[in-house]
């Protein structure tokens, strides 16, 4: 039986897609070198947490529509190679293209003419090209004619993927002639619409999505350390900016991160004509945990000894995520402070301290992240009746509708929930 499709890297990208592809009937083999990850998937558990993967995962094992190998090189059996690795950003804001680099010197002895190569992760603006002159200069393939290259950008946010991967528009950046279709053949089997264009309106569009929403949440992170500044109260002012307002829409505050928002706007820095505007977008949203830290400490004075729960390691609310979460960075700011710091989170499979363990006698908690098992009424409650009774909350995402980011919890804890 023949290879429609291979996905190289099941992480939270890859997965979900292969998963997807092998629902639709393609048969499709999942490659990944971690070994404790393909052991899971073969036993048919999911390595981490997407709503729906686990039956999709059942589903597609079942029909026998999907197989799995730790071998890059099993990729060339397939018609269609789509690559969902890592991308990262050197620290000196240089993109990094070896997890890249290292799959195509794989791949190259073992490339047909034919085939499709689409590159699924996030990249910086001319990597598909880059990729498509790679196999040009390394085994004469051209792009559009010998061989198909595309970049079909991953849109789908964590823990909605079965929802949005047939509705929301597939961008395709085809190269030379004929990549694009190729790889509209591909993806239009999971029933979105197709949106053809250029490799490096693709790029560019990804990188800008996320720049978008990164700089949107800086805008009110910002606000709220200048009404720290001023006594104001930011999420008052928030309610100004956006009531009954046709140009309003400022998001609330909190912890912005994860490994796209975090990360994505290098992509743009490293060429960037007009330099720092988005490393100071990163620069606010970075100094969050510190602001909480230090409002903390002018509230509470040395925390040198002081408990301080902190409820949430993942970056997002109601997902098991925690890569680049800054609900690290806040735990090792506490420590630097020399505080007791208790950490709790129901999701994530790091072993974390239970919740009652977590906040009982706590001076301080602190909610780093909003999952939705936070913002339950009984929460507060356990809250007031657990940590100390002149505990502070630390809220700055206005879980329980008390309107402050620091509060006391004796005074709140009558307070209804939003």
């Amino acid at each position: 039986m023949g290879i429609d499709a291979a996905v190289i890297g099941c992480g939270r990208v890859g997965l979900p897609l292969a998963l997807s592809f092998a629902d639709q009937g393609l048969q499709t083999l999942g490659i990944d070198t971690d070994s404790e990850r393909l052991s899971a998937l073969q036993s048919g558990r999911m390595p981490f947490d997407e709503p729906g993967a686990e039956d999709v995962l059942a589903r597609v094992t079942a029909a026998d529509k999907i197989e799995w190998s730790a071998r890059v090189t099993d990729a060339a059996q397939a018609d269609a190679i789509v690559i969902t690795l890592g991308t990262p950003s050197f620290a000196h804001i240089e993109i990094d293209l070896r997890q890249i680099q290292s799959v195509l010197d794989d791949l190259l002895p073992v490339l047909r003419e034919g085939q499709l190569l689409v590159l699924r992760s996030t990249i910086a603006p001319g990597t598909t090209d880059f990729v498509a002159g790679y196999l040009r200069k390394h085994r004469g393939l051209e792009a559009g004619e010998k061989i198909f290259v595309a970049h079909v950008p991953e849109r789908i946010a964590a823990g909605r993927f079965f929802e949005e991967i047939g509705t929301l528009p597939c961008i395709v950046g085809g190269v030379g002639e004929n990549s694009g279709a190729a790889a509209e053949q591909l993806f239009a089997v999971l029933g979105a619409p197709i949106v053809q264009t250029t490799p490096v309106n693709a790029e560019l569009a990804k990188i800008w999505t996320n720049i978008l929403r990164y700089t949107m949440f800086a805008l009110p992170n910002r606000l709220m350390v200048e009404c720290e500044q001023y006594d104001a109260n930011v999420f008052e002012v928030i309610d100004l900016i956006n009531r009954d307002y046709p140009r309003g829409g400022m998001p609330a505050p909190g912890m912005t991160a994860g490994t796209c928002l975090r990360k994505d706007f290098a992509f743009s820095e490293e060429r960037s004509n007009g330099p720092g505007m988005l490393l100071a977008v990163s620069r606010v949203n970075e100094s969050v945990p510190l602001f909480l830290v230090e409002g903390l400490r002018a509230r509470l004075g040395s925390l040198n000894g002081k408990k301080v729960a902190v409820l949430g390691l993942a970056f997002k609310a109601d997902t098991d995520d925690q890569r680049d979460s800054l609900s690290h960075k806040l735990i090792r700011l506490l420590e630097r402070e020399l505080a007791d710091v208790a950490v709790h989170d129901p999701r994530v499979s790091t072993p974390t301290a239970s919740f009652d363990q977590a906040v009982i006698d706590a001076d301080a908690v602190i909610i780093a992240t909003d999952h939705s098992e936070f913002r339950r009424p009984e929460v507060l409650s356990a809250l007031t009746d657990s940590a100390r009774n002149e505990a502070l909350l630390v809220d700055p995402w206005n879980c329980f509708g008390q309107y402050e980011v620091f509060a006391r919890l004796a005074e709140i804890g009558s307070v209804p929930i939003a």
